[in-house]
């Protein structure tokens, strides 16, 4: 919920996921985040705070989205991981592929990265994932993956290894929280033993995933704002600011005097 501008991170990541022809969300909270759930339910008083105020790209926004009748919660009980939090969805989506969207990472370009993971996923029959090179000094914050080209941009992934020493690192393209699965990644996460803090790495998931199942990684060329870092979120701020069509120009001035 942390807010960008005049919306929350998280309102771009649903928006990301209807704009990629999904229309059947799961999100999964924790404790203390009941927040995500008013801010998708219908708010008479905030639509019409943006009506007085001649808001009305967001209030057609926010009607969008609070009109979805297809918005599902389940509570993960405890950390146990991003693997765990997966797993907790198979009842909901059974041997249906799907999608899963980060709510610290936020992707922008022409065309949603989702979108583009479901048709490499549909035209390659496996699941997808989507990189991006890392900088040397952050590869030990990344799940990095080993694999061979079979399409421009496209790999084929060998392995993935979780927070790797950038000596140890199988190449410098790391995971920037976008995947479509297939229903198989369950199987894999059951197998999966629980680490350190008794949390299930959804990195050593996808490492067997990929031994028994085609498994690709998607460079993706958008824009990626890790929302979940401090400068990452100072940063995403600014870049949103600077292409607000009502800020932006001042703004930028006001940068120019810093």
């Amino acid at each position: 919920m942390l807010p960008l501008i005049d919306k929350p991170a998280i309102h771009y990541v649903v928006e990301e996921a209807i704009n990629s022809g999904i229309d059947d969300i799961l999100i999964i909270t924790g404790r203390g985040k009941r927040a995500i759930e008013d801010y998708f339910d219908h708010s008479p008083e905030l639509e019409f705070h943006l009506e007085r105020k001649g808001k009305i790209s967001q209030l057609a926004d926010l009607k969008k989205i609070s009109s979805l009748e297809n918005i599902h919660y389940i509570r993960q009980k405890e950390p146990r991981g991003l693997g765990d939090a997966i797993g907790i969805a198979e009842k909901h989506i059974g041997d249906e592929p799907f999608a899963v969207l980060l709510g610290d990472d936020i992707l922008r370009g022409a065309t949603p990265c989702t979108h583009q993971l479901i048709d490499i996923s549909a035209r390659k029959s496996g699941s997808v994932i989507a990189v991006q090179p890392v900088p040397r000094e952050k590869i030990s914050s990344y799940g990095i993956i080993k694999g061979s080209y079979t399409d421009p941009g496209i790999l084929l992934l060998e392995d993935i290894v979780e927070k790797p020493a950038p000596a140890n690192a199988p190449s410098d393209l790391g995971a920037i929280g976008r995947y479509v699965f297939t229903s198989d990644i369950f199987d894999s996460i059951r197998k999966t033993p629980a680490g350190v803090g008794n949390e299930l790495q959804l990195t050593d998931a996808i490492r067997l995933l990929c031994r028994e199942k085609k498994v690709f990684g998607y460079v993706y060329p958008g824009k990626r704002y890790d929302t979940g870092d401090k400068l990452g979120y100072l940063e995403t701020i600014v870049d949103f600011a600077l292409a607000d069509p009502d800020i932006g120009e001042p703004f930028r001035d006001f940068l120019k005097k810093c």
